[in-house]
């Protein structure tokens, strides 16, 4: 095995994870983007913040794809992705804090909001194999 197959076998699963992350952003973001108005009566949201929350996740999902095929992995965009999805989540809560959504709305928040929490921890848990 070369010095670069060993990088690289040591970032697969980092990259794996970013890609995953990158296809659940343009799935959420076509729901969101493409059903704003009928979601809003369903979550009891507000069409327009699904509707931009949705047009939001494709460029973030373009950098994750992006990152992810690179022939180097930095541990600035690792973070910057962890990072962004921390965000993703804190404004989760904050859309429980300042709209009454509904009780499907309160579970699509949260559920997305765990989702994306639990790709961050995957994202830090791969950039933490690079590093060693």
């Amino acid at each position: 095995m070369t010095t670069l197959d060993a990088i690289l076998d040591r970032t697969a699963f980092l990259r794996r994870v970013l890609m995953v992350d990158a296809a659940t952003c343009v799935a959420t973001g076509l729901l969101m983007f493409l059903f704003a108005t009928p979601l809003s009566t369903l979550l009891g949201l507000p069409a327009a913040l699904l509707f931009y929350a949705g047009a939001s996740l494709f460029p973030i999902a373009a950098f994750m794809a992006w990152f992810a095929l690179r022939r180097d992995v930095s541990r600035w965009g690792a973070w910057l992705v962890i990072l962004g999805n921390a965000g993703w989540v804190a404004g989760s809560v904050l859309v429980l804090a300042l709209f009454s959504p509904t009780a499907v709305g309160y579970a699509f928040v949260i559920a997305q909001g765990g989702v994306v929490t639990f790709l961050a921890e995957l994202e830090y848990y791969g950039l933490r194999r690079i590093a060693s």
